[in-house]
């Protein structure tokens, strides 16, 4: 039976706006309180859902998440009616209106980590959903992200769907953005990488001193044990902690990888060689080679690794057994990338072709193409098993489209989350959404 690897993007929400939440995303922080677009940022998305598919790829889609979340604002003390609740939030804190209007749930990279049936112990697809735990702002998406799972990958026969992990900063889990899986194909056995920013439980261990480190060793460890994930084909990494300190807040804006490909800057781990060693020794037991790219200062700095989201990329196979390499137009526009790619690409390596999409309004906000997309191994079988209604298929992407057109706004300003009727225009799009995708009370929208 053959095993695809699916990309499960996040689809933008209505509420897509430049709140600036996210403090060691150099992005986010930079377009703070600047207007967004929500209908262009939604669209930008489903057209790089829509090119990938047309070419063969396995596509699929997450819903957005309900916003804003008026339990959030009523549990830190804001009463009254909706629209009293929005004024008095607006007035009184409009940095918590904004983490309760928070459109992040798009960047579903960060939505679980998943590890394939031919990983598992019992032979099923396992998700965890990340808590998060490090933004207010993200801390609460679990709840839903797990619901959207569950409706999904519905058939307990072949998926599992966990709790999150207890939001306490020893289990800070920010999900798939710091998890790698390299194998010889999709099909074949395994190694999962996991990368950590800091070790809770051995203060003298490395750390951050500038920006958090938002995933945990013991976060890390504990997803594997849930997943039952062997030993010998599990390895576990720190991040550098100096890139951290540079704005690279998670291991996908620095590394990426893909079958036996890890594409990676030479500064993205603790330690770079102990890195490599691991992997290969683990590989080996799978019978799989590594075969890095590695990319060094002197090509591409940090900074603008960082500023053009280079490995916030997606590496997918194709059929002549190569590899695309999925980037923002931002890597065009930063000469030192665009050189470096131009070289990659004419090296005669894995990767031979890029493939370039616009993807401005996400990029603004800290994401790029890895952040949007949560990628999924189904063997033919759970393929069939999981909701049909989420795939992108050209007809799907027309529906979409049209009801984006419908109920997203063009322009959002940070004074328009104060408005009543942003919440009652997304409630309403939420509503019709279900029924366009099949999934009858996917959101409580009570």
């Amino acid at each position: 039976m053959s095993t695809r690897e699916f990309n499960f993007d996040g689809l933008v929400g209505p509420s897509h706006n430049y709140a600036g939440l996210s403090f060691g995303n150099v992005a986010s922080f930079n377009n703070v309180k600047s207007a967004s677009n929500p209908k262009q940022a939604a669209l930008q998305g489903l057209a790089k859902m829509r090119a990938l598919a047309a070419r063969g790829f396995a596509q699929g889609m997450l819903p957005p998440q309900a916003r804003p979340n008026f339990r959030l604002l009523r549990s830190l003390g804001f009463t009254g009616s909706d629209a009293e609740v929005l004024a008095r939030a607006y007035k009184e804190s409009p940095v918590l209106l904004a983490s309760a209007y928070s459109a992040s749930s798009m960047w579903t990279a960060n939505a679980a980590t998943v590890s394939p049936s031919r990983d598992t112990a019992d032979g099923k697809v396992h998700f965890t959903p990340a808590n998060l735990n490090n933004k207010l702002h993200r801390s609460h998406e679990h709840v839903q992200s797990g619901r959207a799972l569950r409706a999904i990958f519905h058939d307990e026969r072949h998926f599992a769907v966990h709790e999150a992990l207890p939001s306490t900063p020893a289990f800070g889990d920010e999900g798939a953005a710091n998890h790698t899986r390299l194998c010889r194909d999709h099909g074949a056995d395994a190694v999962e990488l996991f990368v950590y920013g800091r070790v809770e439980f051995d203060p003298a261990a490395p750390a951050p001193v500038r920006y958090p480190a938002r995933q945990t060793l013991e976060a890390s460890e504990a997803v594997a044990r849930l997943h039952g994930l062997q030993e010998a084909r599990t390895v576990y990494v720190q991040q550098n902690p100096a890139v951290i300190d540079q704005g690279v807040f998670h291991n996908d804006v620095i590394a990426v990888g893909n079958a036996n490909v890890l594409f990676y800057h030479e500064q993205a781990f603790a330690d770079e060689q102990g890195t490599l060693l691991k992997l290969r020794q683990a590989l080996d037991g799978v019978g799989a080679e590594l075969a890095p790219i590695r990319v060094a200062t002197g090509q591409v700095a940090v900074a603008d690794a960082v500023q053009s989201y280079l490995f916030n990329s997606q590496l997918l196979s194709k059929p002549d057994g190569k590899m695309a390499l999925v980037i923002p137009r931002e890597c065009e526009e930063n000469a030192a990338v665009a050189k470096y790619l131009q070289g990659l690409v004419a090296s005669g390596g894995p990767v031979d072709e890029l493939v370039h999409f616009d993807l401005r309004q996400s990029m603004r906000n800290g994401g790029g193409p890895a952040c949007l997309r949560l990628r999924v191994a189904l063997t033919d079988q759970e393929a069939a098993a999981m909701h049909q209604g989420v795939i992108m298929t050209e007809a799907l992407y027309h529906t979409l489209v049209a009801w984006v057109d419908r109920h997203y706004r063009d322009q959002l300003a940070p004074q328009d989350l104060a408005d009543p009727a942003l919440a009652i225009e997304i409630a309403a799009a939420l509503e019709e959404l279900e029924r366009l995708l099949g999934l009858p009370g996917l959101y409580d929208l009570g």
